[in-house]
């Protein structure tokens, strides 16, 4: 449904069919190895996509280990990625909702990537099964594409396999070129905003945020959201150890309904590198929060019986004295 939702965003677009292969097809590891496969998508000419649902499956050989979408033509997550150890699947899914309509000629890129999946041979021997010397990765009937047709069209689809190569003898050295990708990067994710809204239809009618940046490099890991309050702000110290950073996805439905915080959006990668974002809410949007209005109850009421145990006792000290005064007055 929520792929759906994405797939009927935009303007029409003739069909044909999509292809959604792997890159490398054919790729040889070694125990203890890791290779990268791209995932990618191919359109007919003059079609157009906007939304894509992919589910692979892959041989018990091998392990998968993370899920890179740094290169990935998505603007719009609709399902992040997901790694199912158990089952031995990887599951994603996401839109582009100006349309794509295959490769930019000339570009050596390949500018048609949905998402790199990292798979890794174990260093000891697993046997080598019924499969032999090889292990598959396919793409299952479960995956979809739609067309960017406005009505959210499934396109007529061709799944094309991948084979990993097996050798029973480790490399002469480790190749391990995603942990080193991870580790050379030392650029933070791009910058990004912070949106605020609100839908009778979406979240119970609350308020939510979305947001998302990319990471060219490394990709994102997760982002964490803070909801500050601001007769705190004086007294907050940036980055404390107890900072209530939450993490989140987008969207994320607002604790503070009333708006009365600060809301900052940390965007980190895979190799720790952060990126800030920050919201106020304007001033006319907010609202006296249930527990604030508690507060002031409590503080006026607090203040009422101060004021009337002032009056109180002033006037018990008024009558004391005059009834002293009386009482001299009677001796004299």
């Amino acid at each position: 449904m929520l792929l759906l939702c994405v797939g009927v965003l935009l303007v029409p677009g003739s069909s044909d069919a999509a292809t959604l292969y792997f890159d490398p097809a054919v790729a040889e590891i070694n125990r203890g190895d890791t290779v990268t496969v791209a995932v990618r998508i191919d359109t007919d000419e003059d079609e157009c996509i906007n939304a894509a649902d992919v589910v692979v499956t892959y041989s018990d050989a091998v392990r998968a280990v993370d899920v890179s979408r740094g290169e990935s033509i998505f603007n719009v997550w609709v399902e992040d990625p997901v790694i199912d150890a158990q089952a031995r699947t990887i599951s994603f899914a996401g839109g582009i909702p100006g349309g794509y309509c295959g490769r930019i000629a000339g570009d050596p890129r390949l500018t048609n990537i949905l998402a790199e999946l990292v798979f890794r041979l174990p260093g000891f021997n697993i046997g080598s099964g019924a499969e032999g010397s090889h292990a598959a990765i396919t793409f299952t009937d479960a995956s979809q594409v739609l067309l960017h047709d406005g009505r959210g069209t499934q396109a007529p689809l061709t799944l094309r396999a991948a084979s990993l190569h097996i050798s029973d003898t480790p490399g002469t050295a480790l190749d391990n070129t995603w942990r080193l990708r991870v580790q050379d990067d030392d650029i933070p994710p791009a910058d990004f905003s912070i949106t605020l809204a609100k839908d009778p239809n979406a979240f119970s009618g609350n308020y939510f945020i979305t947001f998302n940046s990319n990471d060219k490099q490394s990709g994102i890991a997760h982002y964490e959201v803070m909801e500050e309050p601001f007769e705190e702000f004086n007294l907050f110290a940036w980055e404390r150890v107890d900072a209530p950073w939450v993490e989140a996805t987008s969207p994320y439905v607002l604790t503070d309904q009333s708006l009365n915080s600060t809301i900052r959006v940390k965007a980190v990668d895979k190799a720790s590198n952060e990126t800030f974002a920050l919201y106020v809410p304007d001033a006319a949007l907010r609202k006296i929060s249930a527990q604030r209005m508690i507060g002031i109850s409590v503080g006026v009421s607090l203040a009422v019986l101060l004021g009337a145990g002032m009056l109180y006792a002033m006037y018990r000290r008024r009558n004391t004295v005059m009834h002293e005064y009386e009482q001299h007055h009677d001796k004299i």
